[in-house]
């Protein structure tokens, strides 16, 4: 098995990040730096990393946490601002983010720690749609809606895939604020923040209320709860992993 597939099946990050670790020179492998991405590891191999063993994990985790406003997408916060990982204190394996939801962002967030199956549902090709409730101020004419619909440039130069948009009833607790519901399929980061700057207005709520046909359901903020066998099969399905075991 190459060795960053392995460290992937470890838990330590998706194969791509794994990559990135083996080029900086931080795993071994029976005691020997491997820079390489030829490294093959066989039973019996010694592998570490930042100089502590890895093996594959025991169990997998598969986590459908309805992330809150005010927690950041990561495993510690050099800040001391609260983490996802704090709001799983009863999952003892060491599971990881699929995709990010920035600090201001509330909805729904995936984690595991099959790093194969982290890599595939985020690499664009797979296309997976996320659906998301925006409320924004600003120019959200009929014009506007068709710019996000049909693609628009970033302020990186990126342009956008083509999106679904639908206009939803106002909410009379804010006036001036258009509520509606965008569906895209790519991963940049702060995306949908960025799709409405482009075409002049301000987001000021954004929850993510979908990934495939993944939803939040009545999951309250903070709260997670366990995929069902059902629905990891199907993510598999969308990741192009169709006939992979579940179980470890």
């Amino acid at each position: 098995m190459r060795l960053q597939k392995y460290m992937a099946s470890c838990g330590v990050a998706s194969r791509r990040k794994c990559e990135e670790y083996i080029a900086a020179g931080r795993v071994t492998v029976n005691g020997q730096v491997v820079s390489g991405m030829g490294a093959q590891v066989e039973e019996g191999d010694a592998v570490c990393f930042d100089g502590k063993p890895i093996r594959p994990e025991k169990r997998r985790q598969y986590l459908l946490l309805n992330k809150p406003q005010g927690v950041v997408t990561t495993l510690s916060d050099p800040e001391g601002r609260r983490t996802v990982r704090d709001l799983i204190p009863d999952i003892h394996e060491r599971v990881f983010p699929v995709g990010r939801l920035d600090y201001e962002t509330e909805g729904l967030l995936l984690l595991t720690n099959d790093g194969q199956l982290m890599q595939d549902l985020t690499h664009p090709s797979h296309e997976v749609e996320k659906r998301y409730r925006v409320r924004a101020r600003g120019d959200l004419a009929p014009r506007a809606l068709g710019r996000l619909e049909s693609g628009v440039t970033l302020d990186d130069g990126h342009r956008t895939a083509p999106a679904r948009v639908e206009l939803l009833p106002d909410d009379p607790a804010f006036p001036g604020q258009k509520n509606l519901m965008i569906s895209v399929h790519e991963g940049h980061n702060r995306l949908v923040r960025r799709m409405f700057a482009a075409v002049g207005a301000q987001v000021t709520f954004l929850r993510r209320e979908s990934i495939g046909n993944l939803t939040l359901g009545t999951l309250k903020p903070g709260a997670f709860r366990h995929l069902t066998e059902g629905e990891v099969k199907y993510l598999k399905r969308l990741a192009g992993e169709e006939g992979r075991d579940v179980a470890p």
